[in-house]
């Protein structure tokens, strides 16, 4: 008999240019004893995106590093920090890109699951429900707001802590947030986007279920990147709601090659996810023929310089780091390849890859 997977989604969606107006009335039947605390991107410390937040009494703005991807001891140390200082909190809402909307998924679970964050990364590891959580993106692409999982960097691997307990309470899409995001950034989290499309429509877990929110996210991605000549608001919109499709795409499928690759890449480099992705997809004709080539088109028709050479110099100790990390992502892999993954990508054939990078 088949086996069906019951996932959980995000509870509520607003979506709208100014709906980030709304965050105070939306919050205000989720506040309890203990405050609202913010986890705002340190790119906006400053600018007006900072004093649009909504505080009472005696809630908190904490300024998220996310300089590099999330640490779980940087979630444990948010965690602990808000634990001593208020006790408890109502609620953990993200606003940035996909790092800060991972960094409020885990710190929401830290508040009620007991040791450390690195004892969650893996598969339906999380027992208890978090704080309340909100994701709000002022970046598009990741699909950090829907995803079931929270992307951390651990003491021995880079691995989400997937669980149905994950995902956000409530979400607010407003692209007038991202209007102002820098060129490269928004390109990279778009490619993200691009290539989650990519690597779920060939992926051997493709079902009707994501076939449908990808083949939707993959056309605006198309259009955004590869048709339009200047960024408008219209791109703003699309790339939004192709960023939340691409998401729902891999929630019940699964990414491949490029994401299982650019783990190995972040764990040892610091490479950013998006980044990553792109630096690997420049190299994965192989696997992706035609997303890979309709990638460099991409590439070039927008300007970027993707980086080169990233892996030169490594040690044979380093380049087995990568592929430790990168060959556990045995569902990432199995999608990409079938069941008998394991002798189609090799660890040797894996360190040649990484030795292209």
């Amino acid at each position: 008999m088949s086996k069906f997977r019951n996932f959980k989604m995000v509870d509520y969606v607003v979506y709208g240019r100014g709906s980030f107006n709304q965050l105070d009335e939306i919050l205000e039947p989720k506040r309890k004893a203990g405050p609202m605390i913010f986890l705002l991107d340190h790119y906006f410390k400053g600018k007006t995106l900072e004093s649009r937040i909504p505080l009472r009494r005696n809630d908190k703005v904490i300024f998220a590093d996310v300089t590099y991807e999330p640490k779980t001891t940087y979630v444990d140390s948010l965690a602990q920090q808000l634990k001593d200082e208020f006790g408890t909190v109502s609620g953990v809402i993200g606003i940035g890109g996909g790092s800060t909307m991972d960094l409020a998924k885990a710190v929401s679970l830290m508040m009620t699951n007991a040791g450390s964050s690195a004892d969650y990364q893996g598969w339906d590891l999380v027992k208890v429900p978090g704080v309340y959580k909100a994701g709000i993106p002022t970046l598009s692409g990741t699909g950090a707001e829907v995803s079931r999982t929270t992307v951390l960097t651990g003491p021995t691997r880079k691995l989400g802590m997937n669980s149905d307990f994950t995902p956000f309470d409530q979400i607010v899409l407003d692209p007038e947030l991202t209007a102002d995001a820098p060129v490269n950034q928004r390109f990279y989290t778009g490619m993200d986007c691009y290539i989650h499309c990519i690597e779920s429509l060939q992926g051997t877990y493709l079902n009707e279920f994501s076939k449908s929110y990808g083949e939707k996210a993959l056309e605006h991605c198309q259009y955004i990147f590869l048709q339009k000549d200047t960024w408008d608001a219209e791109c703003d919109d699309k790339l939004m709601m192709a960023s939340y499709a691409g998401g729902m795409s891999i929630a019940y499928s699964q990414v491949g090659v490029a994401h299982a690759v650019s783990y190995g890449l972040s764990y040892l480099l610091g490479t950013k996810h998006g980044v990553g992705n792109c630096i690997v997809m420049n190299h994965l004709d192989e696997y992706y023929p035609e997303g890979a080539a309709e990638f460099k088109r991409m590439v070039e028709k927008n300007g970027v310089e993707i980086p080169q050479g990233i892996c030169k110099g490594l040690s044979d100790d380093e380049f087995e780091t990568m592929i430790n990390v990168s060959i556990g992502m045995k569902p990432l892999w199995e999608n990409a390849l079938g069941p008998n993954w394991e002798k189609v990508m090799t660890r040797e054939k894996l360190r040649a890859l990484f030795e292209k990078l």
